[in-house]
């Protein structure tokens, strides 16, 4: 029987999320590459019961996150049977919906009969009767926001989520949503955008600052960008790593030599502030307290251990940030 450890609060730092009252770890645990029936079983119960003995609370997910789709919230649903029962209250568990499911028309997108129905899928791979934050993962472009943002609204009448988010909107599909939400009576909590030191858009494209304005709260996925920052690559591409296998989400050709010398460049910078690359990456995205938190995955509890590291030193100071902005315009 797993009893969480008494000290699980003691050192990471939680933040608001935007003007909720939920505050989020700095680091939350993402569900997406590593819970599926390709991974033992007790290698994923020992990541999720050490990230809560390290202060994790919040459980990231999606319906298509395994693989196959569907995996990773059924392992979760296992693993909250097993370890966690006593534990709910303390845990924010999020899924969203968007992306293919099922074969036919609803099976994907916006609508708000794909929505729902994902919705209902996913707390029964849970086994619960609510998640704490359900997003859209994705803008459609064929379904009027009015709906999309509707079913949201609905699932949090219903009680079946309690806030709601989006990922990967555009600032102004942002600001539409928080709009067609905020008139409805549910706040927009959260945007779930990607975002990195090699991927600066949510910057560059003016997302962060429209959160800013509106006071929504944000937390980044890919912050390691798929294992590049980690510092596997620095000597050019492990044959057991995501880019040796060519995943749709890291293919060889995208590490480059103009690309490692850049992380080689990264790896130096973060050896004199006394942390890992994956460390200094995380801390990046987290310096100055503008997002929330930061989503990591783990396929062991060594590195998430490495990861939560991140936290001993979040400051940059002007000369931190010049050599890494020089570094990856190298």
């Amino acid at each position: 029987m797993y009893t969480a450890h008494p000290d699980r609060y003691a050192d990471l730092p939680y933040r608001r999320s935007g003007r909720s009252g939920l505050k989020l770890p700095a680091l939350s645990l993402g569900l997406w590459h590593n819970f599926g029936p390709d991974r033992p079983v007790e290698t994923q119960r020992a990541i999720l019961r050490r990230a809560f003995d390290l202060g994790i609370t919040h459980f990231d997910l999606a319906n298509n996150y395994g693989p196959p789709p569907g995996a990773a919230e059924s392992a979760l649903g296992e693993a909250l049977k097993a370890d966690f029962t006593p534990y709910r209250d303390e845990l924010v568990i999020s899924t969203k919906a968007g992306y293919l499911m099922w074969p036919g028309p609803y099976g994907e997108w916006g609508s708000r009969k794909s929505v729902l129905s994902s919705l209902d899928q996913s707390l029964s791979r849970m086994g619960l009767d609510h998640v704490d934050i359900f997003y859209s993962h994705r803008f459609d472009p064929e379904t009027p926001l009015e709906e999309t943002m509707g079913a949201l609204h609905s699932a949090v009448q219903q009680g079946k989520a309690l806030y709601v988010g989006v990922s990967n909107y555009s600032a102004e599909q942002t600001r539409e949503a928080a709009r067609i939400l905020g008139e409805l009576g549910t706040p927009l909590l959260i945007h779930q955008p990607r975002y990195s030191i090699l991927d600066r858009r949510p910057e560059e494209e003016g997302l962060l600052d429209t959160l800013d304005e509106l006071q929504v709260g944000s937390i980044v996925y890919s912050p390691l960008e798929q294992g590049l920052l980690t510092g596997r690559y620095l000597d050019g591409i492990p044959e057991d790593s995501r880019a040796a296998s060519d995943s749709p989400f890291l293919r060889s050709d995208a590490v480059t030599e103009d690309l490692v010398g850049r992380l080689r460049a990264l790896n130096e910078i973060a050896a004199s502030r006394g942390q890992t690359l994956a460390q200094m990456a995380l801390a990046w995205v987290l310096r100055g307290g503008r997002i929330t938190s930061a989503l990591v995955g783990a396929s062991s509890t060594g590195q998430l251990e490495d990861s939560v590291g991140a936290i001993r030193n979040l400051e940059f100071d002007e000369d931190d940030v010049a050599r890494i902005d020089a570094a990856v315009r190298t």
